[in-house]
């Protein structure tokens, strides 16, 4: 979806054209750098009403007991669901699993990488997973035990041994493990709700980025000249 929005082939050669019909003297590059600053300016802003008018999914909740950390979709690295098990708390944090190809040619999103952080209030470590989550299944790819986190920090310290790959367990112990998370409600019924919270996220994104930069461009003296 954003790629169509973003890959307008037009304004490249629009910009062609004006540095073309500026060059010819060195006295000359403050114009032309006037005249490329106000054509970014308009195109940040036809590209910040169009994403703007773009209709959002439906609303999702997620599936109960979870609950929608306050401030997620503001954060960059912060988990954005949490429930309470018991003595446990379980945090998920999620991010894209791939780009390019045609994965989102129909504007959708259908592969997400899932970090599962199960606490105990007692414990100084939690039992963190790493899973591939899909609209029909949920992935496991580690297991391992960490810090607690408060942010999705995946640098491991290479001294501290995290745990075998998860392919390497025998067939009953994996098994085991994916009734470890259904039994605590992480499945692929989280899929619609973390697929409709990543296009809010990725579209709130956008329009900040073409507000942060066309704030940027326009402090530029030569743009508020021609503007």
């Amino acid at each position: 979806m954003w790629r169509r929005v973003i890959g307008n082939v037009a304004v490249r050669h629009q910009l062609q054209r004006a540095l073309s019909s500026k060059a010819g003297g060195s006295g000359k590059s403050a114009n032309v750098s006037a005249a490329v600053d106000s054509m970014l300016l308009r195109s940040l802003k036809e590209h910040y009403l169009e994403v703007s008018k773009m209709t959002p999914p439906p609303k999702v909740s997620p599936p109960s007991p979870f609950e929608i950390v306050k401030g997620s979709l503001e954060g960059s690295t912060g988990a954005v669901l949490k429930k309470s098990v018991g003595n446990e708390e379980i945090n998920l944090f999620i991010m894209r699993l791939a780009h390019g190809g045609d994965e989102e040619d129909d504007g959708g999103i259908n592969q997400l990488f899932l970090h599962v952080a199960v606490s105990k209030p007692n414990q100084p470590d939690s039992l963190h997973f790493l899973c591939g989550l899909y609209p029909d299944a949920l992935g496991i790819h580690s297991v391992s035990m960490r810090p607690k986190l408060e942010a999705l920090e995946m640098s491991d310290d290479p001294t501290q041994y995290t745990g075998p790959s998860f392919e390497e367990l025998d067939e009953k112990m994996r098994d085991v493990f994916h009734g470890f998370l259904e039994e605590r409600g992480v499945n692929e019924s989280l899929f619609p709700f973390l697929q409709a919270w990543l296009y809010v996220k990725d579209h709130r994104n956008l329009l900040r980025w073409f507000k942060s930069v066309g704030t940027f461009v326009h402090e530029n003296p030569s743009a508020e000249n021609t503007a």
